[in-house]
């Protein structure tokens, strides 16, 4: 029972992605809510709702990002095809 490098290389490069997805992602999105209390005015309330949609999709997009990344290190470490 070894351990395929290849894949644990690529697992811990998207283990690494991952860790900085976890920590912009809700720092997008904080930023969009404050920027809605902040602005009142069109131009910047839109790039506000902009911020948050696009924080939110990115939370969707790193918890899916997860389950791919330690699929990836699960198969890596007990050689599932």
């Amino acid at each position: 029972m070894s351990i395929d490098i290849n894949l644990l290389r690529k697992g811990l490069i998207r283990l690494a992605i991952l860790v900085i997805l976890f920590i912009v992602t809700p720092i997008i999105t904080t930023m969009g809510f404050k920027g809605i209390e902040k602005f009142t005015e069109s131009p910047q309330l839109y790039v506000s709702y902009f911020l948050i949609f696009l924080g939110l999709s990115g939370i969707i997009f790193t918890i899916y990002f997860a389950f791919k990344a330690f699929s990836i290190l699960k198969k890596a470490f007990f050689n599932e095809i």
